[in-house]
Order: C-alpha cells, then structure tokens, then sequence
C-alpha cells in the first residue's frame, strides 16, 4: 500500500506529517529540486497558504542565516 492511499488517522500524527512534508516541499522548493509527482502530490495534499506562509518564514530565515555569515566573516 503507498501512504498516499493510507487512511489518515485523525489528530496530531496526521499534522505531524504533513507538517514535515510541508517543511520538506519548502525546502526542496527553495533548490529548484522537484519531482513531477511530488509537486503534484503536494499541489493535491497542501493547503496553499501554509505553503506560502512556510516560504515566506524560510526566506526569513535564510536572509537571517546570510546576515550572521556576513558579519561573521566581515567582523
């Protein structure tokens, strides 16, 4: 059976994952690295503003993580 068909049990192990497969969708997202059937996957099983919500608080972070290099490196 592929997970995608299992039934989802109801409360906090089906958030669970699809927190972590939003966390990775983010992620892969932010590499350009994406499968077909993943995007699609997602596209069907995602809610569209967690996913931009998720985005928008990853580029946070990464411009967070290059301005403490930067000073890092600088100071």
């Amino acid at each position: 059976m592929v997970e995608a068909d299992k039934p989802r049990e109801p409360g906090r192990a089906a958030s669970k994952t699809s927190f972590l497969k939003l966390l990775k969708a983010v992620f892969w997202s932010f590499f350009g690295v994406r499968r077909r059937a993943d995007l699609e996957s997602d596209a069907a099983q995602l809610n569209p503003l967690h996913l931009i919500a998720a985005g928008v608080l990853g580029a946070v972070v990464f411009i967070v993580v290059l301005l403490l290099v930067v000073r890092a490196v600088v100071g």
